[in-house]
């Protein structure tokens, strides 16, 4: 039986690395096992991050809100609990968008929860 020897899929696997590996810094982007090193690596902060960005998008989105309900004087707890009591089911990123975008349905909003400013 001929000795078996992995020529060509051992090609194929270092060009698909490589491929991936495209735009990467200095011999990252050349060198196979520097290649894999940052692949490898990049993925983990992919998915790191994927998890960061969600967690940064809802700090924005309250941070918005706490400043809309600040010019209306309200606190921004108080507008949750508000809005939870009054079963309105208005998403963090939505009130966000109304109170950039219609600051009076943002009003109508806070009106409808029963909070007096």
């Amino acid at each position: 039986m001929p000795r078996i020897r992995k020529g060509a899929a051992r090609h194929r696997k270092h060009k698909r690395i490589l491929k991936n590996a495209r735009g990467f810094y200095g011999a990252t982007s050349r060198r196979y096992r520097l290649a894999m090193e940052k692949i490898f690596r990049a993925g983990v902060m992919a998915t790191r991050d994927r998890k960061t960005r969600k967690r940064q998008f809802r700090r924005l989105w309250i941070t918005r809100i706490s400043a809309a309900c600040r010019q209306r004087g309200v606190r921004y707890g108080t507008f949750i609990n508000a809005l939870d009591g009054a079963d309105i089911l208005l998403n963090r990123k939505m009130l966000s968008e109304i109170a950039i975008a219609d600051p009076a349905a943002f009003d109508a909003v806070v009106e409808t929860a029963g909070i007096k400013a």
